[in-house]
């Protein structure tokens, strides 16, 4: 298959991942009109980690996303599992420690970090709640979550225009600065298909998280929902 399905079959998506990696980041940031790099520093400031402590980067791709922690002296590990994307970012950044993974099946210990991040990458997991549930396992007591996904836009006329946007432009744009464009079909599909807000807060909740809210960026284009592991 040229295009993975919603069915999410992990194999395909990450090879879809491995075709797009040389230039992922420089196309995001095209399409996105470059708001990407104002929506991962929105996270990092909600995952407001520590020096010293330890933070997961879930979807991590390249490595973009863990950038800002390691530079602020964090213990992060970037987790992805496309190899391709991983190769890309640990020739960028050889001091991060990136480590091929499954979201549904973490190769970490539980209890193992301070705060547990996915950005544009649970809506790629084939069991989205497995997850969230793998998320609060390796989450130390206590410990935060960081969810930022594409959502819903909040008003009717922007939705109409974002859908558009979606399943138009995006293909047509990504077709000309894109290896693989119909990874960009898939990828607007499955924003469109992704739950809204206050569903997806609802089964992180559902997934034994605490205190979840979430911010709408950019109209609801993109939400960042937080939430805590319980203590105890």
């Amino acid at each position: 298959m040229n295009r993975a399905s919603l069915d999410k079959r992990p194999d395909e998506v990450a090879a879809m991942f491995d075709g797009v990696a040389p230039k992922y980041d420089v196309v995001n940031d095209v399409l996105s009109a470059g708001q990407t790099r104002r929506w991962r520093r929105i996270v990092v400031e909600a995952v407001d980690a520590r020096p010293g402590q330890r933070v997961l980067d879930l979807a991590a791709g390249t490595g973009t996303s863990s950038e800002p922690y390691a530079d602020a002296g964090v213990h992060v590990v970037a987790c992805d599992f496309s190899l391709g994307m991983l190769r890309v970012g640990k020739r960028r950044r050889p001091d991060i420690d990136f480590v091929a993974g499954d979201a549904t099946a973490l190769p970490f210990a539980d209890n193992s970090f301070d705060a547990v991040t996915i950005s544009f990458g649970l809506r790629n997991v084939n069991e989205p709640d497995k997850a969230l549930g793998e998320m609060l396992r390796v989450a130390k007591p206590g410990g935060r979550l960081v969810v930022a996904e594409f959502s819903t836009p909040v008003l009717p006329v922007w939705r109409t225009l974002y859908t558009e946007y979606l399943m138009r432009a995006l293909p047509a744009i990504a077709g000309r600065i894109s290896s693989n464009p119909e990874s960009y079909v898939y990828l607007a599909e499955s924003i469109r298909a992704w739950p809204n807000q206050d569903e997806l807060a609802a089964r992180i909740a559902a997934s034994g998280w605490q205190d979840v809210a979430y911010r709408n960026l950019s109209g609801g284009i993109v939400a960042v929902h937080r939430a805590q592991k319980p203590a105890s």
